[in-house]
């Protein structure tokens, strides 16, 4: 008997996995992110206000200003590092697929990192831009000098891989508190990498909102990702039904009209009887063909059955008292 609280849960409990649609509301987010994303990248190229001001932190070096925080950052920057946080979400939403019986989670995982390594690997090598230290002349943009830190990977990775938890979250509740945590993670591993000297403070705006696109492009996939999964599931399904074993049926000719013949586990099984007396019966023999009456051959007898003897008189010859008389007296 189910208690009240259990039947609550069993309905707040979701029966398929929810797939986000493109609203207004995130088609409306995705539109200022892609015009803040320009701006900066415009702001960039022209050498502007963005770059005065990456310059003004940089010179101001915050590892130097405080260097108490620097051995703890340099472990806590990893949290935005593609590889170990990819295998750890990975882990995870690998357990949430065989929970659920479905690939989604996988298949969510899979989709964002393609498009972040895509857009931001293409953007990367597209303006060429070097780090501060590496940096050439101050107050220059370092624009395609041959680096690969615009947009910052840390801080778009880690909007993208922590965020995907909130995407793929099943209750309101579990959204809101992923998210939040999410965003601390992405803003906490941006803002390290800037303390840490590895990138400008233009390198991880522009990071936060191209992680953030490709969370908000995210609903446009969910109808290929579902053709994908019916596609795997069928893929398996038959990999699997291949590798079976499916026994060999041996069919008898039954003829109609005729009684069918019983199976060799329905014969009785006769044990032999030696007990009391009695013998044991000798084995079932099967049944030879026999031929018509009219078929057989007549065989008449000639003679007497009886093996002959000298002594013996034949039954043909007649008694008589000479012949008896002759025999007594010989």
């Amino acid at each position: 008997m189910r208690t009240n609280d259990e039947l609550v849960r069993l309905e707040e409990r979701p029966t398929e996995p929810v797939r986000p649609r493109m609203t207004r509301t995130r088609a409306g987010i995705f539109v200022a992110t892609s015009v803040v994303y320009m701006a900066i990248v415009v702001g960039v190229l022209t050498t502007s206000w963005p770059v005065r001001f990456d310059w003004q932190v940089m010179l101001f070096r915050p590892y130097k200003q405080w260097p108490e925080f620097h051995t703890f950052l340099d472990y806590f920057v990893v949290l935005g590092q593609r590889g170990p946080t990819a295998v750890a979400v990975a882990a995870w939403l690998g357990w949430c697929s065989y929970r659920q019986r479905t690939l989604r989670p996988l298949l969510v995982l899979g989709t964002s990192l393609l498009l972040l390594n895509a857009t931001v690997g293409a953007a990367k090598i597209g303006m060429g831009r070097l780090g501060p230290h590496y940096a050439t002349s101050i107050g220059s943009n370092e624009m395609f000098a041959g680096g690969d830190i615009f947009p910052s990977g840390h801080t778009a990775n880690a909007v993208v891989t922590w965020g995907i938890l909130a995407y793929l979250a099943t209750t309101p509740r579990a959204r809101r508190i992923a998210s939040v945590i999410a965003a601390l993670l992405a803003l906490g591993v941006g803002m390290t990498t800037v303390y840490l000297g590895t990138h400008w403070i233009s390198d991880v705006t522009l990071g936060w909102s191209a992680g953030l696109l490709v969370l908000l492009s995210l609903p446009w996939f969910e109808v290929p990702m579902a053709y994908a999964e019916t596609w795997l599931l069928a893929a398996w399904r038959r990999l699997r039904g291949r590798g079976a074993l499916v026994p060999a049926t041996v069919t008898r000719p039954v003829t109609v009209g005729a009684p069918r013949p019983a199976a060799d586990d329905e014969l009785p099984v006769r044990e032999p009887v030696g007990v009391g007396g009695r013998t044991a019966r000798t084995p079932h023999l099967s049944a030879k063909p026999h031929t018509a009456r009219s078929e057989r051959t007549p065989v008449t007898p000639a003679g007497s059955r009886r093996p002959p003897s000298p002594d013996r008189t034949p039954r043909t010859a007649p008694l008589g008292p000479a012949a008896g008389r002759g025999r007594v007296g010989s």
